[in-house]
């Protein structure tokens, strides 16, 4: 059984995708990019600020689930350039400063809209 997860407080998925799917009480979100959810634009310069932008649209999304960050079990951080690893740490710990999940970061070519960083999230409900 799966359930479909959706909130207007995190952008609308830009493809075939749900933002988040619920199943045997755990929730799967999409990778998430610096997308104003008002607007659908990106937002934020540099990497830091995208991180920010993209922790929040996280955020929003496992809490429309009935979860919340201290929850996340898991987390991928796909970076542009690795050489940002040290700003998105800081932004992302700081949504994290006790009990932190597991994580993978790897560097990739390119993200959709250009972006500088995404992030997908597994929670627990």
């Amino acid at each position: 059984m799966k359930n479909i997860i959706k909130t207007e407080k995190a952008p609308q998925a830009i493809g075939p995708y749900s933002q988040a799917i619920e199943a045997y009480g755990f929730i799967f979100v999409s990778g998430q990019i610096a997308l104003d959810p008002k607007t659908g634009q990106v937002v934020g310069g540099d990497a830091r600020d995208q991180t920010k932008r993209v922790m929040e649209n996280g955020k929003a999304v496992i809490e429309a689930a009935g979860s919340d960050l201290t929850r996340v079990v898991k987390t991928t951080i796909y970076l542009r350039n690795i050489g940002d690893f040290a700003a998105v740490n800081e932004v992302y710990g700081s949504y994290f400063s006790a009990d932190p999940p597991a994580r993978a970061t790897v560097e990739v070519s390119r993200l959709p809209k250009d972006v500088l960083v995404e992030i997908d999230f597994i929670a627990v409900k």
